[in-house]
């Protein structure tokens, strides 16, 4: 599958001063499929260690982690020759062996000459909650997120329709109906099969959904192993109970997290560091309320009032159990709102940006704030093609920013610096 980040991968192999590369994501979004399929294309050969499974290579870097060792001792167990600018290093798995995360630093100032690349699932946690010391100013850091939706039209074969759905989003012009129909599909099935590599490929290789929801199942069930490895026995359970109740949080009208869904007499001091350690895997998407909607948007962050979204909507709708033909058929549903500002969140992360809400004293709420350099953008998100709204309304009469977005299932359009963009053409953003 081709990824975004391919281009920024290119862009480290040919940097003067190349710094080692670590790659954050969540478990199973293709960090290594992407590594290796980089080095394939790119070097004469990869070496290629996961230091979770082998644990001989994770031991012996316990000892001296000089990179000349080091070198010497990979090629020896590997049986692959690393020579400078041919040979691409990838240390998979990093956060299950500290010492290899601090010998990154040894790699950038004794032997920059060599491609070093690390991919780590739960390293966040490992730096936070298990204190392991990281190489500030030594790596260069890339974070890889799930397949966003046009990443998926480009598995499906519809790189053709991507640049038409650029071109009327940069001209802000209808798309041909046709077209506006097929992407409108595409985005169901999207919302259905999520952005998880295992979930595209099964459902692509049958062109079924029956076989998705089994891989997602076995993705949370993944999930839940790390909770129970990666957290002691009792702060496994309420990270679960924390991750469980996000289909509840946002079934509610008021998608605020609050920890009395989680349970009873639920409390900050209680979950405050599940929710740490969710963020930290990257399983979990959080957006932070704002109550001024000014440059820089965050240090207008209410610390204490966030939504929480899954990472994947495919996950979100498998585990909130609604139904396939409903998300398929775009049939009215109250949850869809929900399903459709998780998707929503999902491309704008992918994109890089931080996640803000905005909400004026309980009289308005906007679902989404940008920044984009000293511009700030209202979103506004809408499930269907009823777009009647007066939060934003209200955030246009406050701030008059110069543009704000409305994304529907309506075609491109744009009046008076509000934009009409449809949910599908979220990546352009």
């Amino acid at each position: 599958m081709k990824r975004k980040i391919e281009a920024r991968l290119l862009a480290w192999k040919d940097k003067p001063g190349r710094m080692p590369l670590l790659i954050n994501g969540a478990r199973q979004v293709g960090k290594t499929h992407t590594l290796r399929e980089f080095g394939a294309g790119h070097f004469k050969n990869t070496v290629y260690i996961n230091l979770e499974t082998n644990l001989s290579v994770a031991a012996y870097f316990g000892d001296n982690i000089s990179p000349e060792k080091l070198l010497r001792y990979l090629e020896a167990s590997t049986g692959e020759r690393i020579i400078p600018g041919e040979t691409l290093i990838i240390l998979d798995e990093i956060q299950s062996c500290e010492r290899a995360l601090t010998s990154l630093k040894y790699f950038c100032e004794e032997t920059p000459e060599y491609h070093i690349a690390a991919a780590g699932s739960l390293l966040g946690v490992a730096i936070n909650r298990e204190h392991y010391s990281f190489p500030v100013g030594k790596v260069e850091t890339l974070t890889l997120h799930a397949l966003d939706f046009e990443e998926y039209l480009w598995a499906r074969r519809k790189e053709l329709l991507c640049g038409e759905i650029r071109a009327s989003f940069d001209r802000m012009e209808p798309l041909p109906e046709t077209l506006h129909a097929e992407a409108t599909e595409l985005y169901r099935e999207y919302l259905v099969v999520g952005g998880m590599p295992a979930c595209i490929n099964a459902f692509l290789k049958n062109g079924s959904f029956l076989d998705v929801p089994l891989v997602q199942s076995e993705i949370l069930d993944h999930y839940i192993a790390d909770m129970a490895k990666y957290a002691s026995a009792g702060d496994s359970v309420k990270i679960r109970a924390c991750y469980n109740s996000i289909p509840a949080q946002l079934a509610k009208e008021n998608k605020k997290f609050q920890y009395k869904v989680v349970q009873r007499g639920g409390s900050a001091s209680l979950f405050g560091a599940s929710i740490e350690w969710l963020s930290l895997a990257g399983v979990v998407l959080k957006c932070q309320k704002i109550t001024q909607a000014t440059e820089p948007v965050s240090v207008y962050a209410d610390l204490s009032s966030f939504k929480l979204y899954m990472a994947d909507t495919g996950l979100l709708v498998m585990k909130s159990g609604i139904s396939q033909q409903t998300v398929l058929s775009g049939e009215g549903n109250t949850f869809m709102g929900a399903v459709t500002e998780n998707y929503v969140a999902q491309q704008l992360a992918a994109l890089g940006y931080e996640l803000y809400y905005w909400e004026s004293g309980g009289k308005a709420e906007l679902d989404y704030i940008l920044q984009k350099g000293k511009q700030i953008i209202g979103v506004e998100v809408k499930k269907g093609e009823n777009v009647r709204s007066r939060s934003l309304s209200v955030f246009r009469g406050t701030y008059k920013p110069a543009c704000c977005i409305r994304l529907s299932l309506k075609n491109f359009g744009e009046k008076d610096g509000l934009k009409s963009i449809p949910l599908y053409a979220a990546f352009c953003i």
